[in-house]
């Protein structure tokens, strides 16, 4: 058998190191064995998925070293991949499971949805509901059918007893059906959901080992029985562990910094953050800390995986890092990867056009555009003060920015400005007094460019970890006061 494993990331936002941390495990595998590594790409949510978050990603797993064998951009035998491009498949193999009775439409609109699941909690009822609990009346459904109403297409679940499978890493694993939902397959739009997707993706693409977080150990049941209704052979099953912050709650913008352009903006070389990401949850053989990729490849080993949620330590990253820099870089290729990572064209002409007309002489270029060369910015209370606004009134704009920020996908200034103008006129707050705490946390001064064409530039994750960063120095807020905001937040 050819091992062949795969990654398929969703094109809705940046770089998720989540997601090349999953990654890198699927290619080690793959190598360690001879094996092929598949990228494809899950963009089936089309209100949210775009081409520039495709390309970032794409990108930002190879400036990591994470190649693939076939995918979208390399083709392959097996194609297309992009399930987007896939939707007659997807449509072709829901038929077949209505036609053999493993699935039935579901008509019930999300209001009946939401009353059959507040009268479950009530009885006490599991959330999970299988199609017993979600059947019209015979009358009632052939209505809707001839009015042509909308439906998605539901699979059908055994009413009782329990679904076994096997996991690479932790043996056998038992759910009980009663907690597995009629989970949607085919959405009303005609889009496939992410399970079936997948497991016609990989049999097709013949996947033959699902490394996968340790999130999904829930939907395997579901993935096992539409294995069984199609009558194929299932994949060999690994779920890894989750990255998790500090506090060991899982990994999240919210707590640290999460996307591969945050670290790649903040002059980490990839080596490092690769060599970082191989740590989580596995060592080599001599535990020694530094290694490269080749070396992990050369002496991987999938059991030597921890089931421990490893954590995501910025510090520890740091360390590692100041091990490639200062050990494997000579004083020239320092020069020349600062000079990349710093001065590239690409860059710098984000930068000039928006401080040339401040420009004096060229010694005035480095005050103006150090805050786009740091990381997190020396600052404190002291820099925060306005003359008509206390310091709980920044500490709260400030968090109700972040907030705003932390749902908002598009990034340019246009919809940044657009975004927070709207936020200020809520909390009934001049543009220019809302934006002046957000200037000293991103850019260290309200003496400089556009605060919006600076967060462009920066990113989404560099934006917030320094609003974020300005807001631990100001003090978080306490529980009693972030119950208060959260609620007059969402009023706005």
């Amino acid at each position: 058998m050819t091992v062949r494993t795969r990654i398929a990331p969703s094109p809705t936002g940046d770089p998720h190191v989540g997601t090349a941390y999953i990654a890198l495990f699927n290619l080690a595998f793959a190598r360690q064995v001879g094996g092929k590594f598949i990228l494809r790409i899950e963009d089936t949510d089309q209100s949210r998925s775009t081409k520039e978050s495709e390309k970032t990603i794409l990108d930002s797993l190879r400036w990591l070293g994470l190649d693939w064998d076939e995918g979208p951009d390399v083709g392959g035998d097996y194609g297309p991949y992009r399930q987007s491009e896939r939707r007659d498949i997807y449509a072709k193999y829901a038929q077949q499971l209505l036609d053999d009775g493993h699935a039935f439409r579901c008509y019930l609109t999300s209001e009946e949805l939401d009353a059959i699941r507040s009268q479950r909690r009530e009885q006490g009822l599991p959330a999970a509901m299988h199609q017993s609990a979600l059947a019209l009346d015979q009358a009632e459904q052939e209505k809707r059918e001839l009015a042509g109403a909308p439906f998605v297409v539901r699979m059908k679940i055994p009413s009782e007893g329990t679904c076994v499978f096997e996991d690479m890493l932790r043996g056998k694993i038992e759910i009980d059906w009663s907690m597995v939902d009629a989970q949607i397959l085919l959405k009303s739009d005609g889009m496939p959901t992410y399970h079936l997707a997948n497991v016609v993706d990989d049999h097709l693409m013949k996947i033959s080992h699902v490394l996968r977080g340790e999130e999904w150990i829930n939907s395997a049941p579901k993935h096992q029985l539409l294995y069984k209704y199609f009558n194929w052979e299932m994949p060999i099953l690994c779920h890894m562990p989750l990255l998790r912050n500090p506090d060991k709650s899982k990994l999240s913008k919210r707590k640290n910094p999460t996307s591969i352009l945050y670290y790649k903006r903040m002059g980490y070389l990839p080596e490092g953050l690769l060599n970082y990401l191989a740590r989580m949850g596995w060592s080599m053989p001599d535990e020694r800390e530094k290694f490269s990729r080749e070396e992990m490849f050369a002496n991987f080993d999938i059991k030597r995986v921890s089931l421990g949620g490893p954590i995501f330590d910025q510090t520890k990253l740091s360390w590692l890092n100041g091990l490639w820099i200062r050990e494997n870089l000579t004083t020239v290729e320092f020069a020349n990867e600062y000079q990349k990572w710093a001065l590239n064209p690409e860059y710098l002409m984000q930068i000039i056009p928006l401080i040339q007309q401040r420009v004096e002489k060229f010694s005035d270029v480095a005050p103006l555009t150090n805050f786009f060369l740091s990381g997190m910015l020396d600052i404190d209370e002291e820099n925060f003060s306005h003359k008509s606004l206390t310091i709980e009134d920044i500490r709260k704009t400030l968090q109700f920015a972040v907030w705003r920020l932390d749902t908002h996908n598009q990034w340019d200034k246009e919809s940044l400005y657009n975004l927070l103008k709207s936020l200020a006129d809520a909390m009934d707050l001049k543009i220019r007094d809302f934006l002046f705490p957000l200037f000293i946390a991103v850019a260290g001064t309200n003496q400089t460019v556009s605060i919006m064409d600076s967060m462009s530039i920066l990113g989404p994750d560099m934006t917030r970890a320094r609003l974020r960063h300005a807001l631990n120095i100001l003090g978080s807020a306490s529980k009693k006061e972030a119950k208060r905001w959260e609620k007059e937040f969402k009023s706005l």
